[in-house]
């Protein structure tokens, strides 16, 4: 078994999974995800902790604030020409979000500073890194997983909600559960169009543009 090509494929193949079931998920998996989500962050001196919420009335209370941050935030997703087929699902994801069998909030304990950048940057990285095993995890295992942060929009009002105490900030929200049918994965542009060798700009890799016959005519 060729361990990268296996990891690589799960990559490729990674699309958010935002029509989910609302079947539960049972808590061997989900501390097996978890488990896998922690080991990304595990030698972070800033501590990344989850609140997992499976409680109706949070998952509506969460869902409310999503619907809120999502009223604004799909205008601005339209005024980009997003794709059709992505708006969709977000919509999707919006109007169901409180059926969502198990919605993990990855948390990190202490507060994100404001200056210098570099130590808002090193806050996040006490969690990303253990959102994205997260998700990668979850697919491999056949579940659907996405991870926003609309429902954190207001950190106040997710506090309250999640009754976390102010030394503790909410950084993203992964949902998991089983999909309804397969996730559309996304067409990423050629690698070499967003890879910049030692300054902006300077594209060495860029793909060039096929030339038409009459090009050539």
């Amino acid at each position: 078994m060729n361990t990268f090509d296996d990891v690589a494929g799960l990559m490729r193949a990674q699309a958010p999974g935002r029509r989910l079931r609302d079947d539960p998920v049972d808590d061997e998996t989900l501390l097996t995800l978890l488990d896998l989500a922690g080991r990304a962050i595990a030698d972070n001196r800033r501590r990344g902790e989850f609140v997992v919420v499976r409680d109706p009335d949070i998952r509506h209370q969460l869902a409310r604030t999503y619907r809120q941050g999502w009223s604004i935030y799909k205008r601005i997703l339209r005024s980009r020409a997003q794709d059709d087929a992505t708006l969709d699902a977000r919509q999707w994801e919006s109007d169901h979000f409180e059926d969502v069998p198990v919605l993990v909030v990855a948390c990190v304990v202490g507060r994100r500073p404001l200056f210098p950048a570099v130590g808002a940057a090193a806050f996040y990285a006490a969690a990303f890194p253990a959102v994205q095993n997260l998700v990668l995890a979850a697919s491999a295992r056949g579940l659907g997983a996405s991870a926003t942060t609309l429902p954190l929009w207001s950190t106040w009002e997710a506090r309250r909600t999640l009754g976390l105490p102010r030394r503790v900030t909410p950084v993203a929200v992964v949902t998991l559960g089983w999909p309804r049918g397969a996730a559309l994965a996304g067409c990423p542009p050629p690698i070499g169009n967003i890879v910049h060798l030692d300054r902006w700009g300077h594209q060495p890799f860029r793909a060039r543009p096929r030339l038409n016959a009459t090009d050539t005519a």
